[in-house]
């Protein structure tokens, strides 16, 4: 399958992150926000971003300006061209927001599209009920996404061999490495990452150690680039609290409950970076 048209819903770090890689491909992106200042936000994001990566010669200054015309702002999910081949939904992780989104594109978007989402732990095959499920995946990307080379790929129960095989080879095109994974919770990335951050945040709650060197063993110990807490406060710790919330849920198994400390943070919106403050103060 050719893509063509890709439009990409949810103008946050992961949507405007997908966007950037597409640009530079040479896709028309269209990034799709409910407003107009969310949509300017996230544009003036890529454009830094972009910057940074010509000031380190990864690309050119007229490679940058080009990839920012391929980027189409579009405001609300009716606005989207119907004749898009592939739609990446990038917003927050909530199922029932996801699902509202995908029964909409369902109605107006040409049937041989193929719809993926970013989701982090969601279930794929949940997702697509509301739509193709023969044409629905999983296209999990990383954080920072224009840096990341990993892409999960996930396949929902009814994803087709053919579907998979063309977002395969999509994202070998947007030079990333993509993994094939099956519709578990957490998929591989998070079912093994969050339960250790979960378990970093319960060392800290029992005062088994102070943050900073919980931190500091698993960088220095296991030579990891940061820190567990480090981390958690870079991904956002609702994020982590949703994620971890849907492994408890989806496996029933204690192993994975999240920390009293997590919740409590959370919903002190004691939320990382993006607050200011986590477990660390920014």
């Amino acid at each position: 399958m050719e893509f063509l048209k890709i439009a990409v819903i949810g103008g946050g770090t992961m949507g405007n992150g997908i966007a950037h890689v597409f640009s530079l491909k040479e896709f028309e992106t269209y990034l799709v926000e409910i407003n107009s200042e969310l949509l300017d936000k996230a544009i003036k994001n890529i454009g830094e971003n972009m910057n940074r990566q010509v000031k380190k010669e990864v690309i050119s200054a007229e490679q940058k300006e080009s990839a920012l015309k391929r980027i189409k702002p579009t405001v609300g999910l009716e606005n989207i061209p119907a004749d898009v081949d592939l739609v990446i939904e990038a917003i927050y992780e909530n199922r029932d927001a996801k699902l509202k989104i995908f029964s909409e594109l369902e109605k107006r978007i040409k049937p041989d599209a193929i719809f993926a989402t970013n989701t982090s732990s969601i279930s794929i095959t949940e997702l697509s009920v509301v739509c193709r499920a023969d044409r629905f995946i999983g296209m999990h990307f990383m954080n920072p996404v224009p840096v990341m080379k990993l892409v999960e790929i996930i396949r929902g129960y009814s994803t087709s061999d053919s579907t998979f095989n063309a977002i395969k080879d999509l994202a070998l095109n947007l030079d990333k490495v993509p993994v094939e994974v099956y519709d578990y919770p957490g998929f591989i990335s998070n079912r093994i990452l969050m339960p250790m951050i979960n378990e970093a945040v319960f060392a800290l709650m029992e005062g088994v150690a102070k943050a900073e060197d919980i931190d500091q063993v698993m960088k220095l110990g296991m030579n990891h680039p940061m820190g567990p807490l480090t981390l958690a406060d870079f991904i956002g710790l609702d994020v982590c609290l949703a994620i971890m919330e849907v492994l408890y849920q989806g496996f029933n198994d204690p192993k994975y409950r999240p920390c009293p400390l997590l919740k409590k943070m959370v919903a002190a919106k004691k939320l990382g970076r993006k607050t200011g403050e986590g477990f660390y103060k920014y």
